[in-house]
């Protein structure tokens, strides 16, 4: 999203050093107003010979994270990188989805384009076409799908040499992501740095409308802003200035087409707008409610050029007892502590009040732990899914995807579960000081569709673990499906690749068989180890006893047998769902901290 090389001001809470897996962690700052800019300050990297090794699959409790931004063949491009993921799925046909990321074709430069990758088998299996625009500075991609199964992508884009930044515009895709069409011209669509959208997908005036809103950092030079575009993203009427200035957050629409925007300014707010929708009228803000999320956004720390979080906004649409509920959420750094945690409002009545913020890290030693790119989404049936990046297991800050869900509107949470290996978020930076700036989720009836970025794949020519985009399916049952519609055969055998890639098929139920577990190690051969636990306890760290295991050693000849697996299959009742969950202890308030307005740009 936001480059590592700033104006000076920025310089204020921007890393003093160059973090690495060794070194001390960026002095974590507040995120600042109108700072933190976007800059086009590496050339592309010079051609070079494209190597390749087999995709990595990284099987972990029950989950499977495969590999994305693999190249025609499926395969692992060594040297580059790729970042800022966000996930849209086909609500038509779960099998479809698309993820568009920050593609670096090679880290020795900051030069990123925009990168994409589609799926028509639940995830398992991933096409990367190549970018929207060879050779095009892309940033900040954000998708959506509208309620048809049609895609769309929004983007930064830029000129060299002469820098016509801080301007988006708009893609579509009418067959699943395989291809895209630019709607409005480059930089046609306004907006600007860390832009999101939304679609309009109810059945009144407004259907079909999108908005999009920015950080202040625009097209038209200064101030947080709203755009709308009433024609599918072909034109977009002038930009409209937001109350409150709510930046680094997102938006929703509720059923009645009221529009709703959260961010963070002076505090946190939820900005409402009803006439949006009218495409005759110029849209207005009739509320503006300021929200205590229990601190505020940070940037450096464990994500040392980057945010540690964002703002997500989402609304329910189950059409039952909690429609129109409103939720936010956000990695937020409570008031006197150096690390973050995911915090989680919601409001009853329309965004004009919200409840005391809750904690959904349930880590006892969570002051000193990171919990951080905190996201959710709202499934159709009102079920509310939560990841984020979690190093509560490591010493250091290796970190896993994590993942909790709640069934009561998020009065409760369920504990904790561990959905992926652990991996070493200050690896593989593109010319670049963090592993993005988001990561995201979109939930159906039965799970979520996770887009994340990860260290798994190892670089042997740079020592180093690589930046990539994975998928992963949660579910409340503990993962395993990739989605209700794909049933792959289980395989009883830990397989390995040439290069000693983990390998896994997913099981089409949530029963748990011994998974090989890829483990990130300094050299290219992670140790495969696979448990089962009879009781499918879910526990905090990825540890679980059991009486018979599945080792794959070093080569590419699996040692685990059959005799292993004869003793280690779980029964029909060894779900995940077997543990009930914890409700949460409620938490007092905390007093909002009192901030400066920020001075107007120049």
């Amino acid at each position: 999203m936001r480059s590592s090389t700033t104006s000076s001001i920025s310089c204020l809470f921007l890393l003093t050093a160059i973090a690495t897996a060794s070194a001390q962690l960026a002095p974590v700052q507040r995120m600042p107003f109108a700072e933190h800019l976007e800059k086009y300050d590496n050339p592309p990297a010079p051609p070079r010979k494209i190597e390749t090794s087999p995709r990595m699959v990284s099987p972990y409790a029950g989950f499977i994270s495969y590999h994305a931004n693999v190249d025609q063949n499926g395969n692992n491009i060594i040297g580059d990188a790729a970042n800022e993921c966000v996930i849209s799925v086909d609500p038509t046909n779960g099998n479809r989805m698309t993820i568009a990321w920050r593609q670096f074709n090679d880290v020795t430069s900051n030069f990123r384009q925009g990168g994409w990758g589609y799926t028509t088998d639940a995830g398992v299996h991933w096409t990367f076409p190549g970018v929207l625009q060879n050779g095009v500075f892309r940033s900040d991609p954000v998708t959506k799908s509208d309620e048809v199964g049609n895609f769309f992508y929004l983007s930064l884009q830029s000129t060299w040499p002469t820098q016509t930044f801080y301007c988006d515009d708009l893609w579509r895709s009418t067959n699943g992501g395989q291809s895209w069409v630019e709607q409005s011209p480059d930089r046609g669509a306004g907006g600007g740095d860390k832009e999101w959208f939304t679609i309009d997908k109810t059945n009144g005036p407004g259907h079909g409308f999108q908005y999009q809103s920015d950080d202040g950092i625009n097209c038209s030079g200064g101030g947080v802003q709203f755009q709308r575009s009433t024609n599918g993203g072909v034109t977009w009427q002038g930009p409209i200035t937001i109350p409150g200035g709510p930046v680094y957050g997102t938006l929703d629409v509720d059923t009645n087409g009221n529009l709703f925007i959260g961010g963070e300014g002076n505090t946190f707010y939820c900005v409402r707008s009803s006439n949006a929708q009218f495409g005759g009228q110029t849209p207005t803000f009739d509320r503006v409610t300021p929200v205590n999320m229990g601190g505020d956004l940070t940037s450096g720390g464990i994500n040392p050029g980057g945010l540690d979080g964002m703002l997500f906004l989402a609304i329910d649409h189950s059409g039952g007892p909690t429609n129109n509920n409103i939720y936010m959420l956000a990695s937020v750094l409570p008031p006197g502590r150096s690390t973050t945690d995911v915090m989680f409002v919601r409001s009853t009545d329309g965004g004009l009040t919200f409840s005391t913020p809750r904690r959904i890290n349930d880590d006892a030693n969570f002051q000193a732990k990171w919990h951080w790119f905190g996201t959710f989404s709202v499934a159709p049936n009102g079920r509310l899914d939560a990841v984020w990046y979690d190093n509560r297991n490591a010493s250091n800050d290796d970190s896993q995807l994590f993942y909790s869900f709640s069934t009561d509107a998020g009065v409760t949470w369920s504990p904790n579960v561990a959905a992926s290996n652990p991996f070493n978020p200050h690896e593989g930076y593109p010319n670049q000081n963090k592993i993005g700036d988001y990561i995201t989720i979109v939930s159906d009836n039965t799970g979520g569709n996770v887009a994340y970025s990860a260290t798994f794949n190892f670089n042997p020519t740079r020592g180093q673990h690589e930046e990539d985009v994975y998928y992963v399916r949660v579910t409340p049952s503990g993962g395993a499906t990739p989605t209700p519609t794909v049933t792959a055969t289980p395989s009883p055998t830990a397989t390995r690749t040439p290069t000693s890639t983990p390998t896994a098929t997913a099981t089409a139920t949530a029963t748990f068989t011994p998974t090989p577990t890829a483990t990130r190690t300094p050299t290219p051969t992670p140790t495969a180890t696979a448990t089962s636990t009879p009781t499918a306890t879910v526990a905090p760290t990825p540890t679980a006893t059991a009486t018979a295991t599945a080792t794959a050693t070093a080569t590419a000849t699996a040692t685990a047998t059959s005799t292993a697996t004869a003793t280690a299959t779980a029964t029909p009742t060894a779900t995940a769902t077997s543990t009930p969950r914890v409700t949460p202890t409620p938490r007092s308030e905390p007093t909002p901290r009192v901030r400066p307005t920020p001075p107007p740009r120049p």
